[in-house]
């Protein structure tokens, strides 16, 4: 069975329904702070959370957050 590797789960859609930006549900999906990503992205907590919330960054952006989830840079694009 060929699992879509591009799916976007339940929980991180329900997050957007409440209103959470892509970025953030996935964040929250994935069980990390901000500060964890920001880490992982090579920038402060204070920068990563104003990147967090635009409801459509620019694609280079989106790319690297993507990265740093571990999932599809158009997973982010809703």
């Amino acid at each position: 069975m060929l699992v879509n590797s591009h799916l976007i789960p339940h929980e991180v859609v329900d997050r957007m329904v409440d209103n959470a930006t892509p970025i953030r549900a996935w964040r929250e999906h994935l069980n990390l702070t901000q500060d964890d990503v920001a880490k992982r992205l090579g920038i402060s907590q204070p920068a990563f959370a104003q990147q967090e919330s635009v409801a459509k960054p620019r694609r280079a952006t989106r790319e690297k957050i993507a990265a740093a989830f571990g999932i599809h840079a158009d997973q982010l694009e809703l």
